[in-house]
């Protein structure tokens, strides 16, 4: 006695729905990933290209009970005026000093050793931010 089929053999006659559905949803993924990538690129990029003035604390030494020299690096376009300012923490990280400095060198990069005056002896120094002081 012979069996008697009830379907069509799989695969032999197309995709099923299920695998054009999952086509479809592998496509979309990859669309919809493709631009999350590209949106991040350009947020990523507007910000470095609108960013003119950038600086960094490259070292600080506590020269006595009552100041601390820091190094700082900084880069600018050669016509802007940067304004960074520096904070002095001492051992609980309270701040004991404060000072804003002002590059109008015209360079673009500049290395500086500036002195920060404290209410106390500071254990640690650090940049709160550099930006370009505007006129007016």
């Amino acid at each position: 006695m012979s069996a008697v089929r009830e379907g069509l053999p799989e695969g032999r006659y197309g995709r099923s729905a299920d695998e054009r559905a999952d086509r479809k949803l592998k496509i979309i993924g990859s669309v919809l990933g493709a631009g999350l990538i590209a949106l991040i690129a350009w947020f990523g990029y507007a910000y470095v290209i609108e960013e003119d003035v950038s600086g960094q604390l490259t070292g600080f030494k506590v020269t006595a009970a009552d100041t601390v020299d820091v190094r700082l690096e900084i880069t600018k376009d050669q016509d802007a005026t940067a304004v960074c300012t520096v904070r002095a923490l001492d051992t609980y990280h309270d701040e004991v000093g404060r000072k804003s400095f002002t590059f109008g060198q015209r360079q673009d990069d500049l290395i500086k050793v500036m002195t920060v005056r404290t209410t106390g002896r500071a254990t640690s120094a650090e940049l709160v931010g550099c930006d370009s002081a505007t006129d007016g």
